[in-house]
């Protein structure tokens, strides 16, 4: 896929009426499968006919029919969140039986339908993909560096003293690894070191 992945920015919810049945999509960001099953917890309605879902982090997914024949609920749902171009996302579809069948095709239709539309109208955020840099400096060059990182986009996440000077971790967008590599270099004259710690 070209386009930059994107996460929701919040939770969100639609809901539609087919053929009698109530669809509920309710969906939220998640940052683990503990998170994601937590929610589906949170959310599934127990008077419900059917809590089916789904969810995508990273390369981590799952997804549960909750009772309906194999592949017309959770499946599509999983289908929804993947070609809305989000990742690290939970979807919930409760369904209330209005006493009209709807064929394996309707409901996957229907499930997978109310996610896309609720993942549609959601607000969104685009995910960023970041690179870790270890380097480890001389005193003199502590302060000019420290300065400059926030230029670059960069976070530092940790930081240890040593005789000669100091190790830092920081973690910055991949797509300005290269540009870093090179400023720190320059800014140091060399003096630095600096590695990919990812």
């Amino acid at each position: 896929m070209s386009e930059a992945l994107q996460a929701l920015a919040g939770r969100c919810q639609h809901e539609q009426d087919i053929k009698k049945s109530r669809f509920l999509a309710l969906a939220a960001p998640v940052d683990s499968p503990e998170e994601a099953l937590a929610f589906v917890q949170e959310v599934s309605d127990p008077a419900a006919t059917h809590n089916c879902w789904a969810y995508l982090i990273g390369q981590a997914y799952r997804f549960n029919d909750d009772g309906e024949p194999g592949g017309t609920a959770g499946r599509p749902i999983l289908q929804a969140i993947e070609g809305q171009g989000i990742d690290h996302a939970v979807v919930v579809v409760t369904r209330w039986y209005g006493g009209i069948k709807l064929g394996a095709g309707g409901l996957a239709r229907a499930y997978g339908g109310t996610a896309a539309e609720c993942l549609r109208l959601a607000e969104r955020v685009s995910i960023v993909p970041m690179a870790t840099l270890a380097l480890s400096c001389d005193f003199a060059d502590l302060a000019l560096l420290k300065a400059r990182l926030p230029e670059l986009e960069a976070i530092l996440d940790s930081e240890s003293f040593h005789a000669e000077g100091a190790d830092l971790i920081v973690r910055l967008p991949q797509a300005r690894v290269d540009e870093a590599l090179t400023r720190i270099t320059d800014l140091t004259r060399g003096r630095s070191l600096v590695r990919r710690a990812d």
